[in-house]
C-alpha cells in the first residue's frame, strides 16, 4: 500500500480539504480508494458545462488534477511534505452532457521530488471521457 501510514486515507476528509476552493466549487467529491488508486466524481453540469452544454475540457483537467494531487499528498507525511502539479496531459476522447464523470488517478512512479500518476475520467455508463497524465512536484511544508 502506497498510503502515508499504512492507512487508506479518509475520503471525507479529503473531499473537506477542497470544500472552500476550487474541487468545491466544481462539486468535487471523493469516492474511493485502493491499494495505489483514489477516485473521484464531479457533476456535469451548469458549472462544468463549456457555452455549447458539454463538459469544458478544463473541468476535465482540474478533476485529472484534484484527484491525482489529493492521491500524492497522501502518501506523504504532511507536516513535511505536499504535491503540487508540474505538468499535465490531456486527451478529450468523448462528450459528456448531464449526470457524473468519476476519475480514477493510479499512481505509476512515486519518486522522492516526483510522482506521475495516470488518470481515467469516465462517464456514468464507463465510457472514457478523458485520458490525462500528470507529473507532481513533492515539495516541503512552508
Amino acid at each position: 500500500m502506497i498510503w502515508f501510514g499504512g492507512q487508506k486515507p479518509d475520503l471525507a476528509a479529503m473531499t473537506s480539504i477542497g470544500g472552500k476552493s476550487m474541487p468545491g466549487l466544481l462539486g468535487i467529491e471523493f469516492i474511493d480508494v485502493g491499494e495505489d488508486w483514489v477516485s473521484a466524481r464531479m457533476p456535469v453540469d451548469h458549472r462544468t458545462h463549456q457555452p455549447f452544454g458539454r463538459l469544458h475540457g478544463g473541468a476535465s483537467v482540474a478533476l485529472a488534477e484534484t484527484v491525482a494531487s489529493m492521491g500524492g499528498a497522501m502518501t506523504l507525511d504532511p507536516a513535511k511534505q505536499v504535491t503540487v502539479g508540474m505538468e499535465i496531459n490531456a486527451n478529450h476522447i468523448r462528450p459528456a452532457m448531464s449526470g457524473y464523470v468519476t476519475a480514477v488517478a493510479k499512481a505509476e512512479s512515486l519518486g522522492r521530488s516526483t510522482q506521475i500518476w495516470t488518470i481515467r475520467i469516465t462517464d456514468d455508463a464507463g465510457k472514457l471521457i478523458c485520458l490525462s497524465r500528470i507529473t507532481l512536484a513533492v515539495i516541503a511544508v512552508a
